[in-house]
């Protein structure tokens, strides 16, 4: 089964393929538009999407919103998270709010909403978070994003191999959860 990636985003898409090649989906990217993000939810996001890869190409396509929430900051950059600062600038701005603010008030999560949309209009939604707090610097050279300064029981999701990182990320949760109700979705369709 052929499902389209609906992202640019060339970290997301190894992620993509290395949890979708299990479930025996060939993750494939397409030269896509770029639908505005007008949701304002994870969840709205990812559908708007997934929805027009889906329409531009005809496949099932598969898209995410994510992003992270840091508490001391009202729980931004929230859905904003990609918008938040200039590439590359995105960790230093979020450490930079975050100068002498005490270990305890660092707290965080990542938030990952995955929709997947039918060319017949159904769609299969799975969304998962993972919490932990801000380091008080970058650390790592693995993932991307804020992956090195989103730190868990001591390690920064920048310092965890793929594997470790895919067991305990927000996007391996819902990637978890995804894959359960999408092989009952298709399950269901074969019984039709």
């Amino acid at each position: 089964m052929k499902f389209v990636i609906a992202t640019h985003n060339k970290g997301k898409l190894v992620e993509f393929q290395r949890l979708l090649e299990p479930m025996g989906i060939q993750a494939v990217t397409a030269q896509l538009s770029e639908p505005e993000e007008t949701g304002k939810t994870f969840a709205e996001n990812a559908y708007l999407k997934a929805a027009a890869a889906c329409q531009e190409t005809g496949l099932p396509a598969v898209a995410d919103d994510s992003g992270l929430c840091v508490d001391y900051l009202d729980g931004g950059p929230g859905i904003y998270s990609a918008r938040f600062a200039q590439p590359g600038q995105r960790r230093l701005t979020v450490l930079k709010k975050l100068e002498g603010v005490a270990e305890e008030q660092r707290g965080a999560h990542f938030v990952s909403a995955v929709c997947c949309v039918f060319p017949n209009g159904d769609r299969v939604e799975a969304e998962g978070k993972c919490f932990g707090r801000i380091a008080f610097q970058s650390r790592g050279e693995n993932g991307f994003g804020y992956d090195s300064i989103f730190e868990q029981d001591g390690v920064t999701f920048g310092e965890l191999s793929a594997e470790e990182k895919d067991a305990r990320s927000h996007r391996g949760h819902a990637f978890a959860a995804f894959e359960q109700k999408l092989r009952e979705y298709l399950a269901n369709q074969q019984k039709t």
